[in-house]
């Protein structure tokens, strides 16, 4: 082959740079401009919770007050004759709520008072004749010894049919009814569930290893709803609270705690039923704090992108405590009420133009 066209073949490649070089040159330079929405850093309250869950419950007794709920037994065998209350009545402690058959008592009664009269005409004869001294002292003695026991058995026979009329342990209301009239119910048979539905509390179950942080009067939240996503932490409380007991033992079946917090005489929540709760176990007032979707953590760094003009620049924060939607941040020039971007901020690169999405 001749040398020039060697020559020539070389040369081919220089050439094509230099063109490719030459209309690069003439042409204006392309700038990425990306889309996205935007927020603030903005300083707020956030708190720490322990999530649980527990269910209402009425009040246990205490050393200054009974139970908030009864169990409303039989105290003897018999039948249910009457009735004097409906389920879901509110009724006042000492209210007559249901009747056994009282025949027996009545005729036990009624046999008592029979011989308390004997007795006492029996007394007032010897006391007559005492006074005269025309009695031994001890038929008198005896005289006076049978009205005492006659009238002691008569008392007996009227609280033994009281017996039979049950009433009202505490004020509240009757939430089932077991039996009907005819039926007949044996000796500590369960008639009806009575509860104070102003004297409810709930029943918590934290596992053991969160306990630790838990402390008497630390507030707390409760929900009964759930949201979408299904995350506990972004369903709204609808009551508040606060502990008021801790139990210092384990329960070793399921490894949790139990705890009861205090519920409102209004909640509109009923015995039994079961709420998402959030106890506060730790608040950090005035901490700096962005929506957790404009922090991106890349091979274990996180950021969050800085607006200036109209350019975002990636910023290396420290994420710390989570609240809800928001993260608390901390790092080098970040300050309240910067600019930051929310959506979008995933494929950024470290330095771009923006434009803001209204």
């Amino acid at each position: 082959m001749k040398p020039a066209l060697w020559l020539k073949i070389a040369m081919l490649p220089a050439c094509i740079a230099w063109c490719n070089a030459t209309v690069s040159a003439g042409e204006p330079e392309l700038t990425t401009e990306v889309a996205v929405q935007t927020s603030k850093i903005a300083k707020a309250t956030l708190h720490r919770y322990v999530m649980a869950y527990g269910a209402v419950e009425p009040e246990p007794a205490t050393g200054d007050k009974p139970a908030a709920s009864s169990k409303i037994a039989a105290p003897m065998t018999g039948i249910l004759t009457q009735t004097y209350c409906e389920e879901g009545q509110q009724v006042k402690k000492g209210d007559l709520l249901f009747e056994l058959d009282t025949r027996n008592a009545d005729a036990l009664i009624a046999k008592a008072e029979v011989a308390v009269e004997f007795a006492q005409k029996n007394f007032a004869r010897k006391q007559q004749l005492n006074v005269t001294d025309n009695i031994s002292r001890k038929l008198y003695d005896e005289a006076e010894l049978l009205l005492q026991t006659t009238r002691k058995d008569l008392l007996n026979a009227k609280t033994q049919r009281e017996l039979l009329q049950i009433k009202a342990p505490l004020s509240g209301t009757l939430a089932a009814i077991h039996f009907k009239v005819g039926e007949a119910v044996s000796l500590a048979t369960v008639l009806a569930d009575l509860v104070d539905l102003d004297r409810l509390d709930i029943a918590i179950r934290v596992p053991s290893q969160e306990s630790v942080t838990l402390r008497l009067g630390q507030p707390i939240e409760l929900s009964t709803g759930s949201t979408s996503t299904g995350s506990d932490a972004e369903v709204p409380p609808v009551q508040s609270g606060k502990l008021i007991f801790i139990s210092p033992q384990v329960d070793p079946l399921t490894d949790t705690v139990l705890v009861r917090a205090t519920l409102n005489k209004d909640s509109g929540l009923r015995p039994g039923q079961f709420v998402k709760v959030r106890i506060v176990v730790e608040e950090r007032p005035e901490r700096l704090a962005v929506p957790i979707e404009s922090v991106v953590t890349r091979d274990g760094v996180s950021l969050i992108a800085v607006i200036g003009g109209d350019s975002a620049k990636q910023k290396v924060i420290k994420p710390g405590l989570r609240d809800g939607n928001l993260i608390e941040i901390s790092g080098e020039g970040l300050q309240e009420g910067m600019a930051i971007v929310t959506q979008g901020v995933y494929g950024l690169p470290p330095e771009t133009r923006i434009r803001v999405l209204k």
